[in-house]
């Protein structure tokens, strides 16, 4: 068996593994990167496969950076068989879709400035049309089934816990006289994620392939950050404010509604009944058309919900619906929001902020100090989400520059990915080792401090490949070297590293203005602080000057 690393390599986006096993070539997942500048090139850049020649595919989840290059693959003449759960299925059949309408929405945008600039016009990624018609190859399995694929290979899919039919892959093959196993867990969840059950254990694995999202923390525990989430919202609405959520439209849209309707039960005191009741009288919208669906399939696949929430809507408590949820879905009532000044809760797409109608409602709250965001998930490095849980002074959102005076918080035990601790409990269930972990799906700090951790508790070896390495998979594991496409994308990451850099020394150098502007060249400040800065300055100017010559010689 050989495994080679095509994504979410020491990164969070973009998850690709392609798998070479009995006579068969194979890739898991096929996600979008998401995030940094050179993302957009990520997306759109050839496969570093032949296309033609992968069987089949194994998808963990519905999550778009582990699905959403499949409409690509499709529209480059894959043909193969697609196995996921029947839910991620469901899901995916709404996700793609709209992802291909954003892909359209955005290069609509993008045409119109390279028109301006007398540049011909290009394609979207894909389109809503073309996600549509990649669906006729899924074939929606069952959790705990194995599946035969051949005489040679064999897979299993079980719960992961991290999203409705998210799933934890086994992989069995038979070559040379000898069976190899590998095990793909996709994102890990929670053990205490609301409606979800808590991720399977896995007996065995020769190999394991693990998320480490956040390898180097630790969430806070359910009942800290329930009681977090209310404190923060009763104040901003105290304040007369509208708390606005990025939120994922699939798995934390619907967490946090099951919050909202559990808080009943929490405690009885009068503080809490205070805060509670303030909440109830508070209207919630819902507004995303992507939550909302995904709220609908939610309903469907019911039976995959935790034995506490079966019981909980058996008896007629439905955790989804409760007083005062609204649902809008068309673009207008999704602007009478804006329009309105009444304080209320908006939990609305994309989670980390880089497109959806989200960023309508931070342009009209992210200026007002009565008002608060509140994050509920990770935020990748580059997102407009990031920047903000960063502490940016100033962001830009549809050309207009604006100031976060808007309470910022960020409540991490809301994310459907294991902590630490459960990485490291889901390492320590194996009854039978494997013989080497890689780690993929995480940032390269917290990586290094998992991989000391599994190392120096379990002896296990970890690796923590790069874009394009290669390992053989035998007795032991022998790094074969990079795939050649992986050169290629070095030598284009260079060239879109230093345009990033260049505009985040543009937005530095904003921000210095403004800061000179309003807190430097006050008649308050002593002369001799003034010329320092003017210095400064100065030097600052002459090494762009000496950066410009040197370019253009």
């Amino acid at each position: 068996m050989k495994i080679t690393f095509l994504g979410a390599t020491k990164t969070v986006t973009g998850s690709n593994f392609l798998v070479e096993a009995a006579g068969k070539k194979f890739i898991v997942d096929c996600g979008m990167y998401q995030g940094e500048a050179e993302d957009e090139w990520e997306n759109s850049a050839p496969f570093a496969f032949d296309v033609n020649e992968i069987d089949f595919m194994l998808l963990t989840h519905a999550h778009i950076d582990h699905s959403g290059r499949i409409p690509k693959l499709y529209n480059e003449g894959f043909r193969g068989k697609i196995y996921a759960t029947k839910a991620t299925c469901d899901l995916c059949s709404i996700m793609l879709p709209d992802s291909g309408h954003i892909q359209e929405m955005e290069i609509q945008w993008k045409n119109k400035k390279r028109i301006r600039k007398g540049l011909d016009p290009i394609p979207p990624l894909y389109t809503a049309e073309e996600a549509m018609k990649c669906l006729e190859i899924f074939e929606p399995v069952k959790y705990d089934e194995i599946i035969d694929i051949d005489e040679n290979i064999h897979v299993r899919f079980n719960d992961a816990g991290h999203m409705l039919g998210s799933s934890i892959i086994e992989v069995w093959a038979d070559e040379n006289g000898r069976r190899t196993k590998a095990v793909f867990t996709g994102d890990l969840g929670n053990n205490d994620i609301p409606l979800l059950s808590s991720p399977t254990m896995i007996e065995d694995a020769d190999y394991l392939v693990m998320e480490s999202t956040y390898g180097g923390r630790l969430h806070m525990k359910n009942d800290d950050k329930a009681e977090m989430f209310l404190d923060i919202v009763y104040e901003t609405l105290e304040k007369g404010g509208t708390v606005v959520i990025p939120s994922f439209a699939v798995g934390r849209t619907q967490e946090i509604l099951y919050e909202i309707n559990a808080l009943k039960d929490k405690k009885h005191d009068e503080e809490f009944n205070k805060k509670y009741e303030k909440i109830m009288q508070t209207k919630v919208y819902v507004d995303s058309p992507l939550a909302i669906s995904a709220t609908e399939i939610f309903k469907e696949n019911q039976d995959l919900f935790d034995e506490e929430t079966q019981e909980l809507i058996n008896s007629g408590d439905n955790p989804l619906e409760f007083r005062g949820l609204e649902f809008t879905r068309t673009a207008d009532e999704s602007r009478a929001l804006n329009a309105s000044n009444e304080p209320s809760i908006i939990i609305s797409a994309s989670g980390m902020c880089e497109v959806g109608r989200i960023k309508h409602h931070l342009k009209h709250h992210i200026w007002d100090p009565n008002s608060t965001i509140l994050f509920v998930g990770y935020q990748a490095p580059g997102t407009l989400g990031r920047k903000i849980v960063d502490g940016a002074k100033t962001v830009k959102i549809f050309g207009d520059e604006l100031t976060v005076n808007a309470r910022i918080e960020y409540i991490e035990g809301y994310s459907g990915h294991a902590d630490q601790e459960w990485l490291m409990n889901f390492v320590y269930s194996f009854i039978s080792k494997p013989k080497t972990i890689f780690l993929v799906h995480g940032e390269p700090e917290g990586q290094i401090i998992l991989k000391q951790k599994i190392q120096g508790t379990t002896g296990i070896p970890v690796i923590i490949p790069e874009y394009g390495e290669q390992y053989e998979l035998e007795e032991q594991v022998n790094r074969l070297g990079r795939v050649k496409e992986a050169k290629v994308r070095e030598e284009q990451y260079i060239r879109l590293e230093v345009l990033g850099r260049i505009q985040t020394l543009k937005e530095e150098l904003e921000d210095m203005s403004t800061i000179v502007q309003e807190e430097m060249l006050g008649e308050d400040v002593r002369d001799d602080k003034i010329v320092m800065l003017n210095n400064r300055i100065k030097e600052l100017e002459q090494q762009i000057v000496k950066i410009v010559e040197e370019s253009s010689k």
